[in-house]
């Protein structure tokens, strides 16, 4: 196969390590006259190093614009509204199809996939001598493991996909050459899990604790295994395990492919063992002994939470992008009374989540109105908007200290998560050691155009409130794709999951699962789970471990895929979105900073919809026109 380099091959060679962030799709594309020019690539460090940072730029990076646009894990999830009119809104009110869809990357991880292999099928023909053999073994083992990540990616949106191996598509070739079936669920599965392995045994695959500064961001073993456990916990939920809604979506008959042909693509009997493998992936990440998570040195319960975030490069992360500026996060979840877009908060679905500070979850459900149903003995108030003066707990996350405030009784005494995590109106927005009242009612300062929280409540988490953004200080953030608590809770689900269904388990392991939750819980200063709801049974205790799973990893881009492979999204991501009354006008003689009475009441902002068929991206029509052989995801 000739391949040629097209005239913006020198741009993208200028591009320095930042770019591995931003791709130069067309850096590599086939033409048959020009292949000296592909051959001189490899001449050069400089230039093979730069077709490795290529290879590497399909990597998805957690920018701040992903908290508004570029995907659709946050504002398409239940916990999540945005402000701007995106696309991730056809997905909320149901008016996707397969020739319009949201941030579709199919053939975007394809051609990552194909960079890499390019990459890892030349780099060994590098004859520049600055270039050692050991440096030239860590860009192929990190090529490798970007291959293998994004089909990982592929899989998380579409199901199983079709497996190239080191093949390249010849392009030049005829289309229906080109055509192939789909891989089933277990065989991508079982090809990522050997790739991760096999990177991750890999000499030239380093440890966290073996970076160079210069190399901070690079995967590592413990990445591998990362990736390892949330596959094998996204394969044991029901949506990959069992799953008879998908019972027809097989494979066409073929000649060409006979191993695959007529193959029905997910499995379709329920194996209970899968969760033990999920339990055993997980432990993996603990075997590195390489992560711990993150405390304070004050072991503070609402610092040790924000330090997650705001602590850059800490012991907890075990895969992050890259060390960045927070500004585009910040400003997105900032207030427009401090110059902020004021986009992006919590649903009230999502603030009633949160436990009391006696650690006893407030809301069990909800009746027919749509009106919370309270346990009584978490101490949450059933007169929930009723006012009174508390001290806002401020310590440990912001510059500012604690302060009094007259607010709803449904803000007080609630867990340290909460005050980190969700913004109320009404409140002063921290920033250094200033400090902005902010009302969220039709006409406030915080309500500006289309610039406000549909659900009145802001996101507090990406935000660092040590530092004065009004002095264009807005800290630095090195963001968790990978952390410690999520491999935590991954290992408790499946622990949990192995006891309801009688797996057996290696010894300790239900110990071990405990304490680590305990361990979750001390960190924020909250009692075990176990002391909290003494003789909870299997079931009770595995929907306390949603809710705790929920609110650790909230805006993490967690809760769009757990929602989904559990199979609940048709009663979480669908029907009704509440927030306060955002609609609510100022009454006259009212400052802009003040909050009218009529705010404060449960009010559906917008109404969403979730189908069966939603649970999977669908393949997009001319995928579909272009490969005869590739078979549409359920319902599209």
């Amino acid at each position: 196969m000739k391949l040629k380099i097209k005239s913006l091959w020198v741009a993208c060679l200028l591009i320095g390590a930042s770019s591995l962030l931003s791709s130069c799709e067309d850096f590599l594309d086939r033409q048959e006259d020009e292949k000296l020019t592909f051959d001189k690539i490899w001449l050069s460090r400089d230039t093979s190093r730069q077709y490795w940072l290529n290879a590497m730029s399909f990597l998805p990076a957690f920018n701040g614009t992903y908290l508004g646009d570029g995907e659709a894990y946050l504002g398409a999830s239940d916990e999540c509204t945005i402000a701007y009119d995106r696309a991730y809104r056809w997905m909320n009110f149901g008016s996707w199809n397969a020739s319009a869809i949201p941030y579709y990357k199919f053939d975007y991880y394809y051609r990552g996939i194909r960079e890499c292999n390019i990459f890892m099928q030349n780099i060994d023909r590098c004859s520049d001598p600055l270039a050692t053999p050991g440096e030239l073994a860590k860009w192929k083992i990190q090529a490798r493991w970007a291959r293998a990540y994004y089909y990982f990616l592929l899989m998380r949106d579409f199901g199983p996909v079709f497996l190239l191996g080191d093949e390249l598509l010849d392009f030049s070739a005829s289309t229906e050459t080109l055509y192939r079936p789909r891989n089933t669920w277990e065989q991508c599965v079982d090809y990522v899990v050997s790739e991760m392995t096999a990177c991750a045994e890999d000499p030239a695959m380093q440890t966290q604790t073996a970076l160079a500064k210069d190399e901070y961001g690079f995967a590592t073993r413990g990445v591998c295994y990362a990736i390892i456990s949330r596959l094998k916990l996204y394969s044991a939920r029901d949506l990959f395990n069992g799953n008879t809604l998908y019972h027809n979506i097989k494979n066409p008959v073929t000649e060409d492919f006979p191993d695959l042909s007529g193959q029905t693509l997910f499995p379709q009997t329920y194996d209970a063992n899968k969760w033990l493998e999920a339990a055993k992936a997980a432990h993996k990440v603990f075997e590195e002994n390489t992560y711990k998570l993150y405390r304070a040195a004050s072991n503070d319960p609402y610092e040790n939470y924000a330090g997650i975030l705001n602590t850059t490069w800490n012991s907890e992360l075990i895969y992050t992008d890259r060390y960045q500026g927070r500004f585009y996060l910040g400003v997105n979840t900032a207030p427009t009374s401090i110059g902020g877009y004021g986009a992006v908060g919590p649903t009230q679905q999502q603030v009633d989540v949160y436990a009391m500070s006696n650690g006893r979850y407030p809301i069990t459900g909800y009746d027919t109105a749509g009106n919370p149903i309270i346990d009584a003995e978490s101490g949450y108030s059933g007169d929930e908007f009723s006012k009174s003066t508390w001290t806002y707990p401020a310590h440990g996350w912001s510059a500012f200290g604690d302060y009094n405030v007259t607010s709803p009784n449904m803000y007080k005494d609630r867990e340290p998560r909460f005050y980190v995590t969700v913004f109320f109106g009404d409140n002063y927005w921290l920033h250094g050691d200033g400090s902005t009242m902010t009302s969220f009612a039709k006409g406030g300062n915080g309500n500006t155009s289309h610039d406000y929280p549909k659900s009145g409540y802001l996101c507090n988490r990406f935000y660092d409130h040590r530092v004065n953004s009004r002095n264009s200080n807005w800290g630095n953030i090195t963001f968790p794709e990978f952390r410690l608590g999520e491999i935590y809770l991954n290992f408790i689900e499946s622990v949990l999951e192995c006891k309801k269904r009688g797996v057996s388990l290696p010894a300790g392991y239900e110990e071990e699962a405990m304490e680590k939750w305990a361990e979750l819980r001390d960190r924020s200063g909250m009692a075990p789970i176990t002391d909290i709801y003494p003789g909870a049974n299997i079931d009770k205790l595995i929907e306390l471990y949603r809710i705790e799973r929920r609110i650790e990893l909230a805006f993490e881009r967690h809760r769009f895929f757990d929602t989904r492979t559990w199979m609940i999204a048709t009663q979480t991501d669908g029907g009704p979105m509440y927030g306060m009354d955002t609609s609510c006008l100022l009454e006259a003689g009212m400052k802009p900073t003040e909050t009218p009475d009529g705010f404060w009441k449960r009010t559906v902002f917008e109404t969403r919809v979730f189908k069966k068929n939603h649970y999977l991206y669908p393949f997009a029509q001319r995928e579909l026109d272009r490969n005869k052989l590739l078979t549409q995801n359920y319902g599209w």
